[in-house]
């Protein structure tokens, strides 16, 4: 069985510089927004792993909306997790976390942005 820690597939921004640099470039770029005290966020990393190996196309990061709440509001981020997809700078795509909550809402949302 192979060993795949969360923390390869999905890194973590830290910073403002971090994530605007990152969001800037060609390469698509997906970013779930979560906190440390958020039951749904701590189900989605549950699941997300082979979701993540699936729809290998994207840079998977995450971002603690806690540490980071003007990029939050920035981007229209009420409540978590939300998955966000960027490119160029601009955001694509958005999955409020109303719709977050299932392995299966995640992939049709995926799915939807080929």
């Amino acid at each position: 069985m192979e060993s795949k820690e969360s923390e390869i597939l999905m890194k973590t921004i830290t910073t403002a510089e971090q994530f605007n640099e990152l969001i800037s470039g060609d390469q698509k770029v997906l970013v779930k927004f979560y906190a440390g005290w958020c039951p749904d966020c701590t189900r989605m990393n549950m699941f997300i792993d082979p979701i993540i190996e699936e729809y290998n196309k994207y840079d998977w990061y995450e971002l603690n909306r806690d540490e980071l709440p003007e990029i939050a509001d920035k981007y229209d981020v009420m409540g978590i997790p939300s998955l966000l997809i960027f490119q160029n700078g601009e955001k694509l795509a958005h999955l409020h976390s109303a719709n977050a909550k299932t392995p299966q809402q995640v992939i049709e949302f995926l799915s939807a942005q080929q």
